[in-house]
């Protein structure tokens, strides 16, 4: 080696941020190998690299009388040739290996992310996406939409998820089908979101069907929905293009809870909503037109209402819920009439339990089935004073 090789790895330090210490502690380590496997495995030997002058010199540790130890060199002629072929090989290993923790340190920092890619080639098993300067992302197949096809060349946005370390490098896995990336597409598309004006509560997906989200907004003087929608629908229609048609219901987050799950059935009407804090349901009532469009179909849209608003939700038609009353009220009051009566017969002993006028009990046999007599005064009479 000589001057101008070291001053090339101090440029190539600076220019890749790769201290030039490292690059040197790891040649000589690569070059002490190499000299182990061509001139025998001597356990006392090391290699020395002058960073001054570039000169390398192989050393061996021998022992003279009185175990003395004595540091010899014993650099080979051909080891310049060895050396240069060697250094070569670290420095292409060490700057692929900064490359590498330089892109796993950048996007691990990068979860929850927004990326933009290409797509290079598809498999059974995952999709890769080249994000740009040699770095590939990961689309499993249990994070890609059902029935959507990821072409050749086809330019596609996607979700970070997770990036992990592997003998190949860094894997970035991404995500078609995460809450995350509807987030993360509004806030490409709303303004008013990037700023924080509007913010997204929360969010219930079925990936490739159906998304609903609540939004809010700290600024009276916004309409979050209106905000998320914008001026003819561009802004909400950005998004569904990007998710390839895929619905999104936009509403009014509130913090009380009937009024959220009211807002999470839309664009069902609702005529009441009743709240168990205890079992943490909500009993909702719509028109009986409307039973269906609440429920929605296979139950997607009272399915996603729940996700959203973390609440159980029962749905009744008027009619039902009008029958349900009628028939609970018809039966406390049979189950009253039958504990009045049982009460007023387990009284009776055979004689009228009526009241006369002058505060005397009628001495008369009741009527068969009855507490009273047959005089029709006393049948209106219900209970006997305390006596």
């Amino acid at each position: 080696m000589n001057p101008e090789f070291i001053e090339a790895l101090k440029q190539l330090g600076k220019d890749k941020g790769i201290k030039v210490e490292s690059i040197v502690e790891a040649l000589s380590n690569a070059l002490l190998s190499a000299y182990k496997k061509k001139y025998g495995n001597v356990t006392d030997s090391r290699v020395e690299i002058d960073t001054v002058i570039g000169d390398i010199k192989v050393f061996e540790t021998v022992i003279r009388e009185g175990n003395l130890q004595e540091d010899i060199e014993v650099t080979p002629k051909d080891f310049g040739r060895i050396a240069a072929q060697t250094a070569k090989q670290v420095i292409k290993q060490r700057i692929l290996e900064f490359e590498r923790d330089n892109i796993y340190n950048d996007y691990k920092n990068r979860i929850g992310d927004l990326v933009t890619g290409i797509i290079q080639q598809s498999h059974e098993r995952m999709t890769l996406i080249d994000l740009g300067g040699k770095i590939e992302a990961l689309l499993p197949m249990n994070e890609q939409v059902y029935g959507e096809r990821y072409e050749h060349g086809r330019r596609i946005k996607c979700y970070i998820i997770d990036v992990r370390k592997s003998t190949k490098g860094p894997s970035i896995i991404v995500s078609r089908t995460h809450p995350g990336l509807v987030k993360r597409l509004f806030e490409l598309e709303v303004p008013e979101i990037y700023d924080g004006i509007v913010e997204i509560k929360a969010i219930a997906r079925e990936p490739g069907q159906r998304t609903k989200i609540a939004v809010y907004s700290k600024d009276t003087n916004v309409d979050p929905v209106g905000a998320c929608v914008g001026h003819k629908g561009s802004r909400v229609r950005m998004v569904v293009a990007e998710l390839n048609g895929e619905k999104i219901d936009i509403l009014n987050f509130s913090k009380v809870p009937a009024e959220f799950v009211k807002n999470a059935l839309r664009p069902a009407k609702t005529i009441s909503v009743e709240i168990n804090e205890e079992e943490h349901t909500a009993l909702v009532v719509v028109p009986d037109d409307q039973q269906s469009l609440a429920i929605g179909k296979d139950g997607q849209n009272a399915r996603l209402a729940a996700k959203l608003t973390g609440w159980r939700i029962n749905i009744a038609s008027e009619s039902e819920a009008e029958q349900e009353t009628s028939v609970a009220t018809k039966g406390e009051a049979q189950k009253a009439d039958e504990s009045r009566k049982e009460k007023v017969v387990t009284s009776s002993d055979g004689i009228c339990i009526a009241i006369n006028k002058n505060v005397t009990r009628c001495k008369n046999r009741v009527l068969p089935g009855s507490a009273y007599c047959g005089i029709p005064a006393h049948q209106r009479q219900e209970s006997l004073p305390d006596m």
